[in-house]
């Protein structure tokens, strides 16, 4: 695709081409993240990382960075680059002409008659990446040299040269393996070119920097261990393809194993299927069972409220697979049960529970049996709300939830400084009590259709859901304003206007009268929607922040404080749908477009975890968000219902 292709001098530009990343990631868990002219810009950047679950089902980095040397006619051409402090070297970014990441990412290099290519791909299935080196055109026969850096550790931390570290390596068929630290997989590199030779020329790089993790003031300097250099020759029109793999593959096999992954690869050829690419991606199939991730490269796999947040958008609307939807909240149920039924620090996670059944039977699922199946955990939700079993939150005689935990922020706005909460939100929170309400009627209803009509549970809620809906609106309704309060305290109301009231128009049950969503909706238009998603807080506000940059308290300042969310757009064109019917349309379909334009930016062909607040809107967060990329799938999936 057009957008997914760069020129020579985007390219060279290094201010421009740092800021854009490439991403490939798989079904066990394992990714490979580099920038478009594969100079590591954070710790989390590297070839290969792999999921570990002897520490723990945390990500480890094994393969940093591959740097190339060709040599012809005896002059030697270094294509890698690094960073040490401000000083980039070698500039192997000056000979690269071209880049294209569809199907996968692929560089090409031009130095006088020479044009080299280098592309990667990430298996499918296993802890694999496959780097083909191809000399499209050379004066006479070339080396190639390669080096690999080596890493061997977590993505979230950086290591440095020790003692502890076993620099050793054992000779394999078409190459050599590594295992630098007790417990970690051995790292098996491999080529297809068996006359390839390996010297072994132990030394630490030192030094290396990644510009990213300086520019937020995190520590940003680490040393990788090179053991050595691959040399083999090349003849123009040759191949030869290097596997960095977790276990000994066969040499043989990776030329044609490259063309069959290449050739696997979903083809893209619409906005939709990109999407859908990236929805795949973010389904994790880890020991064969199925979690979504909540975004590369440092997001973690698992979690409850970006699951039930996502789930619909990527297995239903962009994969199609009530199935694999199924399997996905089964594992989330089982592995979440403390946070489902005993505590969580996002009270209103577990809540989403009914939110996720209704678009699961409104997609086409079986009522009956979604109620049968599912029916006592959403009761077991509920029922973990009363007085006296979960610490952080608890009905109120008015049949309110009141969440309170001194110093600990209880909801998705969940950013510290210095240990202290930016939005602590501490008491009835809006949105709180509208997945409250919803989740109280949806429980009512299933049963009373499809479980015990006149049991005690249908007895006891109904009239406790009567009581939340009586309440709700007088605790909540700004008549001044004419929205809703953010969330209710000791104090009164906090008239902060921020999207979370958006929820209480959203939910297929409100807890307000229908004919004040025009005036809720009017003043989330007014100050909070942006071509870029929705502001986490309007720009009014002396608290917000709208640009989303500098150290990390800069970013915390801002991350809730007038950082846009593309999530938010599912809720938001889906209300605006209800309430301005088809001639929302438009606004709908230019709402999206601007997440299209932006592939080429941040994450190359991925979606972004957020946007700054101010104009011109810059991506930043998560390069490949679940969260954005589902609402970005919701929102297409309604456009297409409401195109007749």
């Amino acid at each position: 695709m057009a957008f997914l292709k760069f020129n020579k001098s985007e390219l060279v530009n290094l201010s421009y081409s740092l800021k854009r990343e490439i991403l490939g990631a798989n079904r066990t868990g394992a990714y490979c993240n580099t920038s478009i002219v594969t100079c590591n810009t954070r710790r989390y950047h590297g070839l290969l990382a792999v999921t570990l679950d002897r520490f723990g089902g945390d990500r480890f980095l094994l393969l940093s960075a591959m740097d190339e040397t060709l040599v012809v006619n005896g002059k030697q051409f270094n294509l890698g680059i690094h960073c040490y402090g401000d000083i980039y070297e070698p500039r192997g970014h000056k000979y690269v002409v071209d880049f294209s990441a569809d199907p996968a990412p692929a560089i090409t290099y031009k130095i006088g008659e020479i044009v080299f290519k280098k592309s990667i791909v990430l298996a499918p299935d296993k802890d694999q990446v496959l780097l083909k080196y191809e000399l499209l055109e050379s004066p006479s026969d070339a080396s190639l040299l390669l080096k690999p850096f080596l890493a061997f550790r977590n993505v979230h931390a950086l290591t440095c040269r020790n003692d502890e570290a076993d620099l050793s390596y054992r000779d394999i068929p078409g190459g050599v393996s590594f295992r630098m630290y007790a417990n970690f997989p051995d790292l098996d590199i491999q080529l297809s070119d068996r006359s390839a030779t390996f010297s072994y020329d132990p030394v630490w790089n030192l030094n290396i920097t990644y510009s990213d993790e300086y520019r937020r003031g995190f520590d940003c300097r680490e040393d990788l261990f090179v053991p050595g250099r691959f040399e083999m020759k090349l003849k123009a029109g040759g191949a030869v393809v290097l596997s960095a793999s977790t276990r000994e593959e066969n040499p043989a096999e990776f030329k044609r194993k490259f063309n069959s992954y290449l050739s696997g690869k979903i083809s893209v050829s619409s906005n939709h299927e990109q999407l859908v690419r990236c929805a795949d991606c973010l389904i994790i199939d880890h020991n064969g069972r199925k979690k979504i991730n909540a975004g590369y490269s440092w997001m973690y796999t698992g979690l409850l409220r970006e699951t039930l947040q996502a789930l619909p958008g990527l297995a239903l609307y962009g994969l199609g697979d009530p199935a694999q939807f199924e399997e996905i909240l089964d594992n989330l149920i089982a592995d979440e049960q403390d946070r489902l039924f005993r505590r969580t620090t996002q009270v209103e996670a577990p809540l989403y529970m009914a939110s996720v059944l209704q678009a699961y039977i409104d997609y086409g699922a079986d009522g009956k049996a979604v109620w049968k199946k599912y029916g006592p955990v959403v009761k077991g939700i509920i029922e973990s709300y009363l007085p006296g079993v979960r610490k952080e939150v608890s009905m109120h005689p008015n049949g309110l939830l009141w969440a309170q935990l001194d110093g600990v922020a209880l909801t998705w706005m969940n950013a510290y400084l210095g240990g202290r909460a930016v939005t602590e939100r501490a008491g009835y929170q809006v949105e709180t009590n509208a997945f409250w309400y919803n989740s109280i009627c949806f429980a009512v209803d299933m049963e009373k259709k499809w479980g015990d009509a006149k049991g005690e549970f249908v007895t006891k809620w109904s009239e406790i859901r009567d009581m939340v809906r009586s309440n709700y609106q007088k605790t909540f309704w700004n008549p001044e304003h004419g929205c809703l309060a953010d969330y209710v305290d000791n104090y009164g109301q906090n008239k902060d206007v921020r999207p979370n009231q958006l929820y209480a128009i959203w939910v297929k049950n409100s807890p307000v009268d229908e004919e004040l969503a025009p005036s809720i909706l009017r003043v989330i238009d007014d100050e909070l929607v942006t071509s870029r998603g929705i502001r986490t807080l309007s720009p009014r506000d002396n608290k917000y922040r709208g640009v989303y940059e500098g150290t990390q308290i800069e970013r915390d300042q801002a991350y809730h404080q007038g950082c846009t969310r593309p999530f938010l757009l599912e809720p938001y064109v889906d209300v605006c749908f209800r309430v301005k019917g088809p001639s929302f349309l438009k606004k709908a379909q230019w709402l999206c477009e601007g997440f299209y334009e932006d592939l080429g930016k941040h994450g190359v062909g991925a979606f972004s975890e957020l946007y700054d607040g101010d104009p011109p809107h810059e991506p930043h967060g998560a390069i490949s968000s679940a969260l954005s990329t589902a609402a970005l799938l919701a929102v297409d999936y309604m456009l297409e219902k409401n195109k007749d």
